[in-house]
């Protein structure tokens, strides 16, 4: 019986179900310390002095640590622009600065959570203040202060995407359609707050056990940080509880280590431990890029869409973390899934003194698409075209041109998916194009028993990169042991790919097991840590099943072939390289941004009452394009979970940042969905056109859901009440001043 396209249970279901799985905040060594953190809680000050006398003389203090212990104060993902800890003593340019409220400034070691808290506190830092600079529009002023002097500017990154000539096809168009949006930041709220414990293993490498996306990254930026050797430096991940992008920067990987590390110097050899707060969660770790989009597109009366003239500002928070590639995807995205053969984009991400922002499921999607579906719906009703039938007319398919020039890789399949969407939400194709029904899903009854409630429904369309983009060099490692005499008893899988949530280590062993040829009970999965495994790649991009796919069945091939020659046992060891990608060109954007895509469509369905301004998302409509549903059961799990993301990004979710502090620094203020906010029904359809370099033909798709569904439930609204929001989320208030506006 084949493995792939089996809704096996998964491997850590028992476990988890249980509480015997653990959980980075579980661990409780022997012996073990405990760590607070001093968080700046200013948003940009210098720091003058720091004085850790009164907390080094409370009794059970073990040590106090500040920027003059890291031995190379620095690190990030893309730029290494922040300090691990900030204040005075280290070589780093600016280091004694301080630029968001949640900057690390301080290090308390102690017998208990408590002394380290209360030690903590006692710690006095002399604070000069500085000018805040909390609006990207401010940071672009010609005037503005540099959050970063050495850098020279506080714009982060920009590109600019040229095709054709925008201007003579505006001169040409029927119909011009400007629009101005604006999208907000998001907090990941993943159950499980930043924890961990470090120590120093038999081996005498600095070992940090902890949740994150990509353990040797996190190896790679402990090790700069420390000073060390890689091989000195060792990342367990065990069981995580959520990530969305949230853990792919570091949080408390490189405090932890350099804890361990110098306590053992002062020959303390005792494991150190810390769980953040939820308020500290918040504070501390990166959010969705907020954006302002302008934005200008023209069509003919015939439904064709001529010219996109698109600026994109995004606000980057403190530091760089991934901003760079966040807006790469958002460049490509903001024209949408069409093909229009005249585009001019610019967009630029900027430092202000707001909490950094980086990765968060969509990646920069979620931001362009929404303005792209948002214009595509405001020219349909512009032309009195269906919304189907007008992307049926621009849809990109096999051969079209992306923005930046080059086609999409494979099968292009977004014609598949809109139309399946459209026919499962009661649209019809006809001789004259495709139309819908006057109250398509609506139920009028339920609708009249409230005067002040309205229905609605919208759609929008989408599509989202795998693996890494614009010139990333990516690759996957697999190691396969097969053991046994005559016949396999067992295949020991090495991997390093991390399970966030999403069910990657189940998939892992169904692939496995497939390539193989044997059953998933004989495959034993060692995964997610750097002593035992090679380099995977992050999990994110959507891109870990394709990639750990493609390792996989390389080992498998190997290990076999091993196998049949006798060797016993027989290791296959193999890295799997994608397809190059190529980075824009500085001039024209001209490039061939990624390897492989995924497709998927949405209809929302809400209720928008007048009175209140309260919006609640009925029911969603997804056909999701996967390639191949390597495990259907986990794919219907991410859908449903993108879509309850993407409804609480959309409707609920209201981070506020002011002048630099955080106003919703916890899950009282900061609202996510409940069980009383979620759609009624999640209508998930999965189709299955192969990509041809996937595993089995699968694509990625734990982004994909996510990507259109606040351009559909901002299309539901205005079906509903007739207004156009375009900004979000929708909160009562903006809904309520939209129709007063009106």
């Amino acid at each position: 019986m084949s493995s792939v396209g089996q809704s096996v249970l998964r491997i850590d279901a028992r476990s988890k179900v249980t509480g015997e799985a653990l959980y980075p905040g579980d661990f409780n060594l022997p012996n073990q310390a405990y760590m607070k953190i001093l968080f700046a809680r200013r948003p940009h000050a210098i720091i003058r002095k720091i004085e850790t006398a009164k907390a080094e003389a409370v009794a059970g203090v073990l040590a106090v640590f500040t920027a003059r212990d890291v031995p190379v104060n620095e690190y990030g993902l893309g730029i290494p622009d922040q300090p691990v800890l900030c204040g005075p003593g280290s070589k780093k340019p600016d280091a004694d600065r301080v630029r968001f409220i949640g900057d690390q400034v301080a290090l308390v070691v102690a017998e208990t959570e408590e002394i380290a808290e209360k030690a903590r506190d006692l710690i006095e830092v002399d604070y000069e203040d500085l000018p805040v600079i909390s609006d990207p529009l401010d940071a672009i002023k010609e005037d503005a202060l540099l959050l970063h002097p050495d850098l020279g500017s506080n714009v982060i990154c920009h590109y600019q995407i040229r095709k054709g000539d925008v201007e003579e096809a505006f001169a040409k168009a029927d119909v011009i359609i400007e629009g101005e949006y604006h999208t907000p930041g998001q907090e990941h709220a993943f159950l499980q707050p930043e924890a961990g414990v470090s120590y120093i293993d038999e081996e005498n490498r600095v070992t940090v056990v902890v949740a994150g996306q990509w353990i040797h990254e996190d190896q790679d930026q402990i090790s700069h940080a420390l000073d060390l050797p890689h091989e000195a430096v060792r990342v367990i991940y065990p069981a995580i509880g959520g990530a969305f992008g949230g853990r792919e920067d570091m949080s408390v990987q490189i405090v932890l280590a350099l804890a361990a590390l110098r306590l053992h110097q002062r020959g303390i050899d005792r494991p150190v431990k810390i769980i953040w707060s939820r308020e500290e969660s918040i504070i501390g770790h990166h959010k969705r890029h907020p954006y302002l989009i302008r934005t200008r597109w023209g069509a003919t009366r015939e439904g064709k869409v001529i010219a996109a003239k698109v600026d994109l500002l995004a606000d980057g928070g403190a530091y760089a973390y991934t901003s760079t590639k966040v807006l790469g995807n958002a460049t490509l995205m903001c024209t949408g899934p069409y093909e229009i053969p005249n585009v001019s984009v610019g967009s630029s991400v900027v430092y202000t003194n707001n909490i950094p922002t980086g990765a968060f499921r969509g990646f920069g999607g979620p931001q362009g698409l929404f303005a792209a579906e948002s214009q595509m719906n405001k020219l349909a009703e512009a032309l009195s075209m269906d919304p189907i039938e007008l992307r049926m007319r621009n849809i990109l398919r096999d051969g079209s041109l992306l923005s930046v020039g080059t086609p999409l890789p494979g099968k292009v399949t977004l014609d598949q998916v809109t139309e399946q969407c459209a026919q499962a939400g009661g649209w019809k194709k006809t001789d004259k194009g495709w139309t819908k029904p006057d109250g398509l899903r609506i139920d009028r009854a339920r609708e009249n028993q409230n005067p002040s409630v309205k229905r609605g429904v919208g759609f929008a369309t989408g599509y989202k990169n795998v693996g890494f983009s614009f010139g990333a060099v990516e690759s996957c490692w697999a190691t396969i042991e097969l053991r046994g005499g005559s016949e396999i008893e067992e295949a020991v899988l090495h991997h390093a790919g991390a399970d966030v949530g999403q069910g990657a280590h189940t998939v892992f062993v169904q692939m496995a097991a497939e390539a193989l040829g044997v059953p998933v009970e004989k495959v034993h999965l060692i995964a997610s840590d750097t002593a035992t495994s090679d380099n995977s790649g992050s999990a994110s991009a959507s891109r870990m099943t394709y990639m750990a796919g493609n390792a996989i069945r390389g080992a498998a091939q190997i290990a076999l072939e091993k196998w049949e020659n006798e060797e016993r046992p027989a290791v296959g060891r193999f890295e799997f390289h994608p397809p190059a990608t190529t980075p824009f060109d500085p001039q024209t954007g001209f490039s061939k941004p990624n390897f492989a895509y995924g497709y998927v469509a949405e209809i929302a369905e809400v209720e928008v009452d007048v009175e209140t301004g309260q919006v609640h998302l009925l029911n969603v409509i997804c056909v999701n394009d996967v390639g191949k549903a390597i495990n259907p059961e986990l794919v219907k799990g991410q859908v449903e979970g993108a879509v309850v993301q993407a409804e609480g990004y959309t409707i609920l979710e209201n981070i506020v940042q002011k002048d630099g502090y955080c106003l919703t620094p916890g899950l009282s203020t900061y609202l996510i969905p409940t069980i009383v906010d979620i759609p009624e029904q999640v209508e998930t359809h999965l189709l299955e056109y192969a990509d041809s370099g996937g595993p089995f033909g699968a694509r990625g798709m734990g982004e994909m859901p996510l990507l259109p569904l606040a351009p559909a439930i901002t299309a539901a609204v205005h079906s509903a009440i007739g207004v156009w929001i375009d900004s979000f989320p929708l909160t009562p208030e903006r809904v309520l001043t939209a129709i007063k506006e009106k």
